[in-house]
């Protein structure tokens, strides 16, 4: 094992003389943070979930691993919650060097790491290091077990580099070979985004970059997932990038809209093969219509715009429940849970590999894995087409549709079923996503609102051409 592991973590009543010194300047940094929960909301105060020291206070570079709980007042009419739990990796130094600046937390004036600057770790190629060479060793520290996979192999050395685009977790590539992806908000149990690229290498899936390591730690008695190291498709070019470039070029995307149809198969006829399906009958289609619904009156509450098409967008769902009481069934299976251009990569060969298994981070994870219908993934995939549409200058609804169209076609030819032949259900998936839509645009993005508005005041009319 490596030198840099032979400490043993803090125990968490160690972290607890850490905590209360980084309180005020966590207060006001985490709640600027993208992948912030609760924004809107005040922090009223932290606890600690567990602390870990990865590099010792005293040296020059401290390096503490912390699970925190964010506490803030409930949302109005919801259930008391214990607080979201984040995942912080906090760096700590003498002074921070100028390259370093945009990840400050602040100075601590108080505890154990008083006179201190800290900030976020994961910015700087040190601490990163530590991380890739804990996964390559399958350290042991304190509560968190790094794991990888026995069969492939991760060099030491590799130059570590953040990645700085906004997203919902954080990223590390190391060299050309990895990315580490760290995720921020921590919720207890088997998180999708190792199961489903697990069960998916087992049936040699190529569409899904296998995981080589991943970081697990007990919170609140369950084992959960705190991080997972991918290889890296070099030279790949993001699909919602690709499609902005040729949007604003004027270049037709039917093509690779086509072929990103036909990947999203491969993967859905993976997954059912790799896990178990179920039937959607009567009662559980009523369950899932009336999440549906439940869903569209709190976003009418939350987003007082959406409120005047509440009634016409119900229509979508009751639609579907009456094809359910007429006898009408779908077969359920794992699914991507939150596809869209973003989490789709397209190598410089032209093949295209989805990431990203998360979910709809907001959703309760026991929700995010459940059996589906596979339109739901489609649906998050024609909606994204939408929203490239929109916010490339001018709208296109034009190149949306025809974008909509082929991948539907590039989906047909490897599952055999044509998404639109259910018009019903697609356009209830479609509903539902646009209704998530407005609510994070409300709360994290209020430019983007007109993006999934523009879309529901399309889905409120009676009939909506494909």
């Amino acid at each position: 094992m490596s030198e840099a592991f032979t400490r043993s973590a803090s125990p968490a009543d160690a972290g607890l003389g850490l905590l209360p010194s980084l309180d005020p300047l966590l207060r006001e940094w985490l709640p600027r943070q993208r992948w912030f929960a609760g924004k809107g909301r005040p922090v009223t105060g932290f606890s600690l979930a567990a602390a870990t020291e990865l590099l010792p206070s005293e040296s020059r570079l401290g390096l503490h691993h912390l699970l925190v709980r964010a506490h803030q007042p409930p949302v109005p009419g919801a259930a008391p919650q214990p607080g979201d739990c984040y995942q912080l990796l906090i760096g700590a130094r003498e002074a921070l060097p100028p390259r370093l600046a945009p990840a400050l937390i602040g100075h601590v004036e108080q505890g154990p790491l008083a006179g201190r600057t800290v900030y976020d770790a994961l910015s700087d190629p040190r601490p990163a290091d530590v991380l890739l060479e804990a996964l390559r060793t399958q350290a042991r520290i304190g509560g968190l077990r790094f794991e990888r996979d026995p069969a492939q192999e991760i060099r030491p050395g590799l130059v570590p580099r953040p990645v700085t685009t906004e997203q919902s977790n954080s990223s590390v590539i190391y060299g050309d070979t990895f990315i580490l992806k760290l995720l921020r908000r921590i919720v207890p149990g088997v998180n999708p985004d190792l199961e489903l690229p697990l069960a998916l290498a087992r049936k040699h899936c190529p569409r899904v970059p296998a995981p080589t390591g991943w970081l697990r730690a007990d919170l609140d008695g369950e084992p959960s997932v705190l991080a997972v190291l991918q290889p890296f498709v070099q030279g790949a070019a993001d699909g919602w990038e690709l499609a902005l470039r040729e949007l604003a070029k004027g270049e037709d995307f039917c093509a690779e809209a086509r072929a990103l149809g036909r990947a999203t198969a491969e993967v859905h006829t993976a997954l059912a093969r790799a896990l178990p399906t179920v039937t959607l009958g009567r009662a559980q289609l009523r369950l899932m219509v009336d999440g549906m619904v439940e869903r569209l009156e709190s976003a009418a509450q939350a987003v007082p715009v959406l409120r005047p098409y509440v009634p016409a967008l119900r229509t979508a769902f009751t639609a579907l429940s009456d094809l359910a009481e007429e006898g009408r069934t779908w077969v359920a299976q794992r699914v991507h849970g939150d596809l869209h251009l973003g989490q789709c990569l397209r190598a410089p060969d032209g093949e295209w590999s989805l990431i990203d298994f998360e979910g709809e981070p907001s959703k309760p994870l026991a929700e995010r894995r459940l059996p589906q219908p596979t339109s739901r993934d489609v649906a998050g995939m024609l909606r994204s087409f939408d929203y490239a549409a929109h916010s490339a200058g001018p709208a296109a609804p034009g190149w949306a549709a025809a974008c909509r169209a082929a991948f539907c076609t590039g989906y047909a030819q490897v599952s055999g079923e044509d998404p639109r032949t259910d018009p019903v259900l697609l356009r209830a998936c479609e509903t539902d996503k646009a209704i998530y839509e407005v609510v994070y645009e409300a709360r994290h993005r209020p430019d983007w609102l007109t993006v999934p508005m523009a879309a529901i005041e399309r889905y409120a009319t009676p009939v909506e051409p494909f």
